[in-house]
């Protein structure tokens, strides 16, 4: 299901409540951003440019203004980096952030950077290239190996994982994104990510289970299939990383 009414209250509702903390911008990214937002499967991925510095204080009202949305629908599902004009710059830079309903600190990635200038879409106030930094294609390319060498190629020797069904689905999206972004310098969606990944040789019915998934059925697969799909998963994901940092590193 696309973008509704229960997506577009929820977005107004946070606006509202963010309006006692001055920004200077919100922007959307991700799926919302990029055209391929599925409500109730994707995250509502926000960055917030707040006008002045990040104290304990904002801290706290941050905190305070996420608990006033818990009552709303698909609030599980909005995560929100807070920057500042004097903090924009710097893909090593931990900003606060709210995922997973908690507060911590992690960085806006060289990847979402580029999802912004791309296709960010402008919820309020300036457009992300009046504020934010270009990414270079080499910085780019560097995070997308690094992403690929340094945690999902680790990731596919933990087994236990590859049961469930966002270790399946995040770890083959992300290598086919990855292939493209190394391959051609663009970014692409989630639907053209599984477009493409039998032509990159994935496992069809693999991605078949996937597309069903985010696209149609959210059915849960029996542990037979669970376990054989992880297989097949690993299987070829292992060789598959290695060829691609092999050829990029």
């Amino acid at each position: 299901m696309p973008r509704s009414d229960a997506t577009d209250r929820l977005l107004d509702r946070f606006l509202t409540e963010l309006c006692d903390l001055a920004p200077v911008a919100v922007w959307a990214h991700g799926s919302l951003g990029g055209g391929d937002y599925q409500e109730g499967r994707s995250d509502l991925d926000l960055i917030a440019v707040l006008n002045g510095p990040i104290t304990v204080r904002t801290v706290w009202r941050v905190a305070r203004l996420h608990a006033r949305l818990r009552a709303e629908r698909l609030v599980d599902k909005l995560h929100c980096s807070y920057l500042t004009p004097d903090t924009v710059g710097g893909a090593e830079r931990r900003h606060l952030t709210w995922a997973h309903e908690h507060l911590f600190k992690r960085p806006v990635t060289p990847v979402t950077r580029r999802e912004l200038h791309t296709f960010g879409l402008v919820l309020h106030g300036e457009p992300p290239m009046g504020l934010l930094p270009p990414v270079p294609d080499s910085e780019l390319a560097e995070f997308v190996v690094r992403d690929q060498r340094d945690f999902w190629r680790r990731q596919v020797d933990r087994a236990a994982n590859w049961t469930q069904d966002v270790w399946v689905d995040l770890g083959l999206v992300t290598y086919a994104r990855a292939a493209v972004t190394l391959k051609e310098g663009r970014l692409i969606t989630k639907r053209e990510a599984l477009d493409l990944l039998p032509g990159l040789g994935a496992p069809g019915e693999v991605v078949e289970d996937i597309r069903r998934r985010r696209y149609g059925d959210r059915g849960a697969p029996s542990e037979e299939w669970a376990a054989r799909r992880g297989g097949l998963t690993r299987d070829y994901l292992g060789p598959a990383i290695d060829a691609l940092v092999q050829a990029y590193a």
